[in-house]
């Protein structure tokens, strides 16, 4: 009976998280932790073993949480906007807020097969991009612009104790996404394939990656941690070939996470990680907006992309129990965001400007078994002036803000 339970509990999660709303995350298409817990500590997660969430960033830490179940979802608020200045034609503010509200779900499982190995499954959002603006952008096309992609990982997680301090876990990332984009007409002469461009609806595509990863505990108090996501490969998605480079190839990126969390006092830890995320690597988020300067086409083998450094995420999270069932959790998470302030008239798609987050959350603890948990984020408002972005003449600004709040339950055997 209880894995039936459990086994129609993760088939819910996954279709459920098919089934949500796009979201745009926030250090760059990343959101910034995996797991409500590990969100209101600002993405702190490497190095602890809260729940079985924590596997989605580091699959060794599967071996030291409670064998159980863990479910949730956030409300994700972002609020964007791109200013165009020096056209003429296509000067003004554009919104971007059509679609106001998103759903991010979110679940978790871990079963103890022996004393030493642990297997378990994570279903989370990856992340994505949205803008729906509410009117067309002249400079892009005569319909209403905007671009829509979401990404879902399903994990299948192993995780062994080498000795009584160190363990280590590797994930299979079976990952999809869907996108859409809309409203860029006059991008249609700089394309390799105009036809495969823009209005084209919701395509997909579905690949496969791996995460491995280390935990183990330093001292008494201080544990430290490590893990690495490989690159993504994903399949082409044909009805845009002619808008991303290498004929529609949208891998998601590799990422390399280290950190350490210390049990400062009986009730008091402190997690603190550093991210490395390798948006290089990805031809269409790296190249350059070359379109206009340079022969290479929209969706070429080294066609223009958003112009994407990669970027170094910091987080730094607390969990103070303050009283037997209740516990205050805290984080910051900084990131500088990876446009070039040339390349911003193509990322008024994607305007991933925001650095600082502000998390807060807590977790109210409703019995020996099973909690509940809260956290709310907030990234404040942060602008890119464009320099030299649109050419001949003319610039693209962008800004984006974002809230976001969500609850878990979670449950032990």
């Amino acid at each position: 009976m209880r894995f039936t339970f459990n086994k129609s509990l993760l088939v819910a999660s996954v279709l459920l998280a098919i089934s949500s709303q796009s979201a745009f995350a926030t250090n760059g298409m990343a959101p910034i932790g995996l797991g409500i817990t590990q969100k209101a500590m600002g993405g702190a997660a490497v190095a602890t073993s809260e729940n079985t969430m924590n596997a989605g960033t580091n699959p060794a830490s599967l071996s030291n949480v409670d064998a159980g179940w863990d479910i949730g979802a956030e409300v994700f608020m972002p609020d964007r906007s791109a200013t165009i200045t020096g056209t003429g034609f296509s000067d003004g503010k554009f919104n971007g807020n059509e679609k106001e509200m998103f759903l991010i779900p979110e679940g978790g499982y871990k079963r103890q097969l022996n004393d030493k190995h642990s297997v378990g499954v994570v279903v989370y959002g990856n992340g994505g991009m949205n803008t729906s603006y509410d009117r067309a952008i002249p400079l892009f096309g005569n319909t209403n612009a905007g671009i829509s992609l979401e990404q879902l990982v399903v994990a299948p997680t192993w995780s062994a104790k080498i000795n009584e301090n160190n363990s280590v876990g590797v994930s299979v990332n079976l990952a999809y996404q869907q996108f859409s984009a809309n409203g860029l007409q006059n991008f249609i002469g700089f394309s390799s394939s105009g036809g495969n461009l823009t209005d084209r609806g919701t395509d997909s595509s579905s690949g496969i990656g791996a995460t491995v990863g280390w935990q183990g505990k330093l001292s008494p108090t201080v544990t430290a941690g490590v893990s690495y996501r490989s690159k993504t490969n994903m399949g082409k998605l044909d009805k845009y070939k002619g808008l991303f480079a290498e004929q529609g190839d949208l891998d998601m990126p590799a990422a390399t996470t280290a950190g350490i969390a210390w049990q400062a006092t009986p009730k008091t830890l402190i997690a603190a990680d550093v991210q490395q995320i390798e948006y290089s690597k990805i031809k269409a988020m790296a190249n350059d907006n070359t379109f206009l300067t340079a022969p290479t086409l929209l969706g070429a083998d080294n066609g223009p992309g958003f112009g994407w450094k990669d970027q170094t995420v910091y987080k730094i999270g607390v969990k103070h129990q303050v009283k037997p069932n209740f516990a205050v959790l805290a984080g910051y998470n900084h990131a500088k965001n990876p446009l070039k302030s040339s390349q911003t008239q193509f990322n008024i798609l994607a305007p991933a400007t925001v650095e600082d987050h502000v998390t807060l959350g807590g977790e109210w603890k409703l019995n020996d078994k099973a909690s509940l948990t809260a956290a709310y984020t907030h990234a404040f408002d942060k602008g890119v002036n464009g320099s030299g972005s649109i050419l001949p003449a003319g610039e693209a600004n962008l800004n984006m803000e974002q809230n976001a709040v969500g609850i878990a339950y979670s449950v032990k055997f």
